[in-house]
């Protein structure tokens, strides 16, 4: 398995929005939160790239705020996407094409449906997929755990955001490292 590498991973928020968020367990949607803002800010410090997708925005909602901000303070906006898989939706997918990743990162909601079926298709595509466990949510944990066994099976990476942010730093002593590591104390 190859390291992750900065410049040629693409971080993709799938779907973490407001009403969609009201139906996740509370530990569950607290670790998500957490972990995918971890990602988000290791990513800013790296100059990783990120893509996020909103499911039909009128029904679930925009993003959730502790997601949104930090999207909105490295001019991230979300892509309105009708289709499960974020990968299908052309101005997502043409948006992952010209950033050109080796790997794509996943985080979001629900594991078992838009991760599950965007890791898929970015899998057959070609693409080094991780899929943060820590950082996706289902309505129940049953449907997260089967999610992310889904998404092990279509030959992604099941991983932890810390791995993620660590692999991506490679190396102790940097002042990337030191801004990083205080993230996760």
């Amino acid at each position: 398995m190859d390291r992750l590498v900065p410049h040629s991973s693409l971080l993709l928020v799938v779907d973490v929005q407001e009403r969609l968020a009201c139906s996740m367990p509370k530990d569950s949607l607290e670790r998500l939160v957490k972990s995918a803002r971890l990602l988000l800010e290791a990513a800013a410090v790296l100059g990783v790239p990120v893509i996020t997708s909103e499911q039909y925005p009128k029904g679930l909602g925009p993003t959730l705020q502790p997601i949104a901000e930090l999207l909105s303070a490295r001019g991230v906006s979300p892509r309105e996407k009708l289709d499960f898989d974020a990968s299908s939706d052309p101005r997502i997918s043409t948006e992952i094409a010209s950033v050109a990743p080796r790997s794509v990162i996943i985080v979001g909601m629900e594991a078992h449906v838009c991760v599950y079926q965007t890791a898929r298709e970015l899998v057959r595509r070609g693409y080094l997929v991780h899929v943060v466990a820590d950082a996706v949510s289902s309505r129940t944990e049953e449907n997260r755990r089967a999610g992310l066994s889904l998404c092990e099976r279509t030959g992604a990476v099941v991983t932890v955001a810390e791995a993620v942010a660590f692999d991506w730093l490679e190396r102790a002593g940097t002042p990337a490292f030191r801004a990083i590591s205080k993230l996760v104390r």
